[in-house]
C-alpha cells in the first residue's frame, strides 16, 4: 500500500491575457513575506516542513482499516488475509507516521541547537513505537464505544450497521488515535486527524478531550467537546450538543491563557439530550441526565434531571428569595 504523496502543482495557463498573473504573483509573494516577517517566523527551508494533511488522510484511513478490516477496510478482503492485511497497511501507514511526526518535531525545534536533530529523531521513533503498541487497547475502547451505540440504539440492527453507517463512531475512532497523539507530543497531527473527523461527519472532538469507555455520539451533526473537557465512562451524547467553555482568562496584555481547564467534567452514565449547551469548568455528577436545549453553567450532583422548565423554576425561586 503506498501513502500518497501531496498532489503536483497545477501547471499555470499559458495564455495569461486574461488577467495579470505576473503581478498578482508578486503581490502575493510579498503579502506572504510581509505575515512571515510580522510572525517573527525563520526562512523557510528547501524541504517540506509542515506535515500533510492529504498524508495524514492516508494513514488515518489505512488506521481504520487495519482496526477494522472485515467492516472498514478494502471490499475484497476475507478472513484467510486478514492478518496480512493488518501487517502491511500497519507497517506502511506507521511508517509514513513515523515522517509526519518527525515533520512536527523538527518544526517545533526549528530553533534549538544543530546536534538537535539526532534526539529529534530518536524522539520519533519512540512516539510512532508507543502509538503503535497502543493500537490493540485503542481497539478494545472502540469496541465498547461500538457496543454501546448498538445497546443505545434501537434502530441499530447489528454491530456491523453501527460501524458502517453511524458518524458518531467514525468521529471515535479519529478521536481515539488522535488523543493517543495528542498525549505523546504532538499535537499538530492529532488535530489534523480530528479535523478530518470533523469535516466528514461534522462532530468536533478537541484530541485533548479525555474520553472514557462506552461512549456513543447518537446522530451527531453539531456536536462540539472541548480541549479539556473529561467525559465518564458510558455516556451518551445527542446531536448539537456543545461541552464549551464558558469564558477565556487573559494575562495583563489581554493575550489568552492556553490550556487551562475550561471545559466540564462529566460523570459516568450521563445522558445529555439534543441541543444542550454545557459550559465552564463545571460537574455533571454520574447518573445525571440533561434535557434536550438546556443551557447550564453550574454543576450538578449526581443523579440530576436537568429540564428548560426546572431550570426556569430555580431561576425564578432564586429571585423570590
Amino acid at each position: 500500500m503506498k501513502i500518497a504523496d501531496t498532489p503536483p502543482l497545477v501547471t499555470p495557463a499559458t495564455d495569461s491575457s486574461l488577467w495579470p498573473l505576473h503581478q498578482i504573483v508578486a503581490d502575493l509573494r510579498t503579502i506572504r513575506s510581509q505575515w512571515r516577517t510580522s510572525q517573527q517566523r525563520l526562512p523557510e527551508p528547501s524541504s517540506r516542513e509542515l506535515p500533510s494533511r492529504d498524508v495524514l488522510t492516508t494513514i488515518a484511513h489505512a488506521l481504520r482499516g487495519a482496526l477494522f478490516p472485515l467492516r472498514l477496510g478494502p471490499a475484497d478482503l476475507r478472513p484467510a488475509s486478514e492478518d496480512f492485511y493488518v501487517g502491511h497497511t500497519l507497517d506502511s501507514a506507521l511508517n509514513a507516521l513515523l515522517g509526519q511526526v518527525k515533520l512536527e518535531l523538527n518544526f517545533a525545534g526549528r530553533t534549538r541547537p544543530d546536534d538537535a536533530g539526532t534526539q529529534l529523531d530518536q524522539q520519533a521513533r519512540d512516539i510512532v513505537r508507543t502509538f503503535a503498541t497502543g493500537l490493540p487497547e485503542i481497539r478494545r475502547l472502540l469496541d465498547s464505544d461500538v457496543e454501546a451505540a448498538y445497546l443505545g440504539d434501537p434502530a441499530a440492527r447489528s454491530v456491523d450497521e453501527i460501524l458502517l453507517c453511524y458518524p458518531g463512531i467514525i468521529a471515535i475512532i479519529h478521536h481515539r488515535l488522535a488523543h493517543a497523539l495528542y498525549v505523546l507530543g504532538v499535537p499538530l497531527l492529532a488535530r489534523i486527524v480530528a479535523e478530518l473527523a470533523h469535516a466528514e461527519t461534522g462532530i468536533d472532538i478537541h484530541p485533548g478531550a479525555r474520553i472514557g469507555r462506552g461512549f456513543f455520539i447518537d446522530h451527531g451533526t453539531g456536536v462540539v467537546i472541548g480541549e479539556t473537557a473529561v467525559i465518564g465512562e458510558r455516556v451518551r451524547l445527542y446531536q448539537a450538543v456543545t461541552l464549551g467553555a464558558k469564558r477565556f482568562d487573559t494575562d495583563a496584555s489581554g493575550a489568552l491563557h492556553k490550556g487551562l481547564p475550561r471545559h466540564p467534567t462529566v460523570g459516568d452514565d450521563v445522558v445529555i439530550y439534543a441541543g444542550a449547551t454545557i459550559l465552564g469548568r463545571i460537574t455533571i455528577g454520574h447518573g445525571s441526565a440533561i434535557g434536550g436545549n438546556v443551557w447550564l453553567t453550574r454543576s450538578v450532583p449526581p443523579g440530576s434531571i436537568i429540564t428548560q422548565a426546572s431550570l426556569r423554576q430555580q431561576t425564578q425561586d432564586e429571585a423570590t428569595t
